[in-house]
């Protein structure tokens, strides 16, 4: 039995049965965890979603920014982007069965070994707290009023940290720090605007994973949403969005002790 990690896939899904192929995945006796972005972008996201799905407890999925907002879409915003190639799951005839499944998919994994989110972790944040406001945000996502949840989670505010923050404060900054974190200060100030490799941004802002003394430090994180930075081993961290969607590859790592990379070319290239 083998237990990998996949990054983004956002609709690439012949790229992505092509990776499952070479690491020889046998759903009978392996596990996948996919690091979000199953949808979007890509050309074949319906497909995606239903081959996830339909993997069963075999597949282990966090959400991604384009998950979320494929369930806002749906449940609240009514159409979707310019950019967006969700067309094909709004006409489907199992689009509600697919968006009822996404949306009870968790924003943070763990188990004794290693954890998974998306995209990031604000610095005051150690194992308990990042539980404990996924479950909240979670809880909220999957209750009968989830879409009140969804019309009201977009937005940059509020982007520091405070345990004083009214609920759904509280839980936009969750779902923004798993969903969509790049960069922050050192006081963990979340900036959203710089998506560019460590290098490029004002000399105020850390790649999150390298705050000083974050209290997530002990944890040992998988993640993806970050396809400039690409695959990145350290900091206790992997990062494994080494860009399929724009002509880069789709990554896998083994987890185990020393986790080995499997990586695979991909001609499913999008215009930015």
């Amino acid at each position: 039995m083998t237990t990998y990690a996949i990054g983004d896939i956002q609709g690439c899904y012949d790229e992505f049965r092509r990776l499952l192929d070479v690491i020889k995945f046998d759903p009978a006796k392996d596990t996948v965890w996919i690091a979000g972005d199953l949808v979007n972008r890509g050309p074949k996201s319906l497909e995606t979603l239903r081959f996830i799905k339909g993997l069963g407890s075999s597949a282990i999925s966090v959400l991604g920014n384009h998950d979320m907002h494929l369930i806002a879409t749906v449940v609240s915003l009514g159409k979707a982007g310019k950019k967006d190639t969700l067309a094909p799951i709004l006409r489907a005839s199992d689009c509600d069965e697919l968006i009822d499944w996404l949306r009870h998919q968790p924003l943070f994994y763990s188990d004794q070994d290693f954890c998974m989110l998306h995209a990031g972790l604000p610095p005051q944040w150690d194992f308990a707290q990042t539980v404990h406001m996924a479950r909240l945000a979670e809880q909220a996502m999957q209750s009968s009023d989830h879409k009140r949840f969804f019309r009201t989670m977009y937005g940059n505010k509020p982007n520091l940290w405070s345990d004083d923050l009214p609920k759904m404060e509280q839980l936009r900054f969750a779902v923004n720090c798993f969903t969509r974190l790049r960069y922050c200060t050192v006081d963990g100030v979340l900036d959203f605007a710089q998506k560019g490799a460590p290098g490029s941004q004002p000399t105020h802002l850390i790649p999150w994973y390298q705050v000083p003394d974050r209290k997530s430090a002990d944890m040992r994180i998988i993640f993806g949403h970050w396809s400039t930075l690409g695959f990145y081993q350290g900091d206790n961290c992997f990062s494994i969005d080494t860009g399929c969607l724009w002509g880069g590859k789709l990554t896998a790592i083994t987890l185990e002790a020393k986790p080995k990379r499997i990586d695979i070319d991909c001609p499913c290239q999008q215009k930015p």
